[in-house]
């Protein structure tokens, strides 16, 4: 759906990061392909987030966003400076961030947060393709209160998301095999 659908494997097998929320209520899956090599699309994740590169998406939604809130269209090398422990922001509310777990270029990136009563964690796995790189993204969350409502909701605010990440990062990294 809306071409960012996980491949049963992903869904199925485990993925790093599982392990910082063992006991999640909620996993969203989302998967997609680039054609670009894991080493062209890793730096545009390396910069991704609130007060940062921004969240990719293509140019017809930016044009509705105001200029000084769209995403970059070029990297930025200082912003390549991730490391385990580092803290970013994030768009879940005020004061919320992710804390890098694992940075491991260019395959893996996994991001953990609490907050209140809420752990999540968030993986991003690359894998090369013949036909460039598999990004499959994981969203693990536990402490939630109302199930249903973060499965269905947040399931499609998800879905939402990442198919405009998908689309934006497919203009960005497009003639870079």
């Amino acid at each position: 759906m809306l071409g960012v659908t996980a491949e049963p494997a992903e869904i199925t097998g485990a993925a790093p990061g599982d392990d910082l929320v063992p006991d999640a209520e909620v996993t969203m899956d989302r998967g997609f392909t680039l054609a670009a090599s894991p080493d062209q699309v890793w730096p545009w994740f390396a910069q991704l987030g609130k007060n940062r590169a921004g969240w990719y998406l293509p140019r017809p939604a930016e044009l509705l966003i105001p200029r000084r809130r769209r995403a970059l269209r070029h990297l930025d090398l200082t912003l390549h400076t991730l490391r385990a422990g580092d803290v970013i922001d994030d768009w879940g509310g005020p004061g919320a961030t992710f804390e890098i777990v694992t940075h491991d270029p260019p395959r893996t990136l996994v991001h953990r947060s609490t907050r209140g009563p809420l752990r999540i964690s968030w993986t991003i796995r690359l894998t090369p393709r013949a036909t460039g790189t598999r990004v499959h993204l994981r969203f693990r969350i536990a402490g939630v209160r109302h199930r249903r409502l973060v499965e269905y909701g947040g399931g499609l605010v998800d879905l939402l998301t990442v198919a405009g990440l998908a689309a934006g990062l497919r203009e960005r990294t497009a003639g870079q095999r």
